[in-house]
């Protein structure tokens, strides 16, 4: 058992990782636990900088690469990520242009093991520098196999990363504050300069999203999540991904339902997704355990065909509360639950899955194009 080798800091991974320190009082971990709100403990080590108690909604992601895109992902925030691939940081971080926002978003991480060596060309500084310089906690030498299956049979969890001795009086859970008010960008800007206008709603938009749009011939704006921008002029709409419950993004929503009087294009992803089903009056509910990693198969109804998805989405749309005149456009083949909509007549989609994150690696492109040749 994790518990038994890593009793004692001599063995196990930190003797591996840190081989010239792992039997001198100089290991840079301590003790630590991730402690469930129903009362699990999963014990571990923490980097010595790290003090007190970190609170955060406990999931767990099962891509074997990409910590640095998920990590930097704002849908993400006010989560504790466990990653089910066991080693972690291997090959660095790159730079930020190559991250989905300007930092980290998550709350803090969960690994089996980490590394403390960055072994590739692109690599700008190391996995656990990374955590260290923006303040973000980590817990490893976790048995994230079994956290993953307790996350899996019984939903997930709030949960706080403790260290030095510190103990959770209450648990906090990041789904009761407006998550997407701190991720969203703060006034209006302009990204590309283009033939077709877009309306980019930054809920917590990731960089590749962007990058995706720009590939077309557009005007792309981007505009925070509360900005009106009915009062524009426009040739489509977009919706972006975010953190936390879409019924916290009232504002969000009453201005989109002016929008949808215009009858222009609209195609939403993830958040935005679930934002346009609040908008036409359907309802959410939240997921037992959430959709979170890569290739995950959902099904095309339209073109019968399968595709491999990226998601990270712990809410859902309630497929009986569509209204008749929208039907359900992709599902997922693991739960069956729905994974994109679309108005049976007018220019309205969105999905659920991340198409711009190519885990396919280009099964789902078409999305975008098709979005723009809509407008």
């Amino acid at each position: 058992m994790p518990f038994q080798v890593l009793k004692n800091v001599d063995e196990g991974i930190f003797g591996a990782i840190y081989p010239s320190k792992a039997k001198s009082k100089e290991c840079p971990f301590l003790p630590a636990q991730l402690i469930l709100s129903s009362g699990e403990t999963f014990p571990g080590f923490a980097p010595q900088w790290q003090e007190g108690v970190y609170f955060g909604e406990t999931v767990f992601a099962t891509g074997m690469t990409g910590y640095v895109e998920s990590l930097t992902d704002p849908s993400y925030a006010g989560q504790i990520l466990t990653f089910t691939y066991p080693l972690i940081g291997n090959y660095g971080v790159p730079g930020p242009e190559k991250w989905e926002s300007g930092c980290i978003q998550a709350a803090g991480v969960v690994t089996g093991h980490v590394s403390a060596v960055a072994s590739h060309w692109d690599s700008e500084k190391s996995f656990l520098a990374w955590l260290q310089e923006y303040k973000i906690p980590l817990i490893t030498g976790v048995d994230t196999r079994e956290l993953t299956k307790r996350l899996r049979k019984s939903g997930v969890a709030l949960g706080a990363i403790v260290v030095s001795g510190g103990k959770p009086h209450k648990f906090q859970n990041p789904n009761d504050t407006h998550l997407v008010a701190k991720v969203s960008l703060p006034q209006r800007e302009v990204l590309k300069r283009g033939k077709k206008k877009v309306i980019a709603v930054d809920c917590g938009m990731k960089q590749n999203i962007a990058r995706c749009l720009s590939e077309f011939d557009v005007e792309l704006i981007r505009v925070p999540y509360n900005y009106d921008y009915t009062r524009e002029e426009f040739d489509g709409l977009f919706l972006s991904n975010g953190p936390g419950d879409p019924t916290m993004c009232k504002e969000t929503i009453t201005i989109l339902q002016k929008a949808l009087k215009l009858k222009r294009p609209v195609f939403g992803i993830c958040l935005g997704a679930q934002i346009l089903a609040l908008a036409i009056g359907s309802k959410t509910y939240k997921l037992k355990f959430g959709h979170r990693g890569q290739n995950h198969p959902c099904m095309d109804l339209r073109e019968k065909k399968c595709l491999l998805t990226s998601q990270n989405h712990g809410y859902a749309i309630d497929e009986k509360s569509l209204p008749k005149d929208w039907k359900v456009m992709f599902r997922s083949l693991n739960d069956n639950s729905v994974e994109g909509i679309e108005h049976r007549t007018l220019p309205y989609f969105a999905v659920q899955f991340h198409p711009e994150a190519h885990p396919g690696p280009t099964d789902a492109n078409y999305l975008f194009k098709k979005f723009y040749e809509s407008m």
